[in-house]
């Protein structure tokens, strides 16, 4: 049975990955917003109550659309 706490480092690498994109990119504002809820879910991943798994499959699949969408765009 898989762990039902999130990947931290998955979200941290996600996340910083996000950060790079060249602000003169079009995915860069559309990065910066995914990149907020990440680091608060990641917040809430510290705190008592862990994050809803579907929240985060949601935010991590947007994560890694804009990521393809950067790389397609360089």
């Amino acid at each position: 049975m898989q762990n039902p706490q999130p990947d931290l480092q998955l979200l941290r690498m996600v996340s910083d990955r996000l950060e790079r994109i060249s602000a003169d990119s079009i995915w860069a504002h559309r990065a910066s917003g995914v990149r907020g809820s990440l680091l608060r879910i990641l917040d809430e991943a510290r705190g008592e109550s862990p994050p809803d798994p579907s929240t985060i499959a949601n935010v991590l699949a947007t994560a890694f659309r804009i990521l393809e969408g950067a790389a397609k765009r360089s």
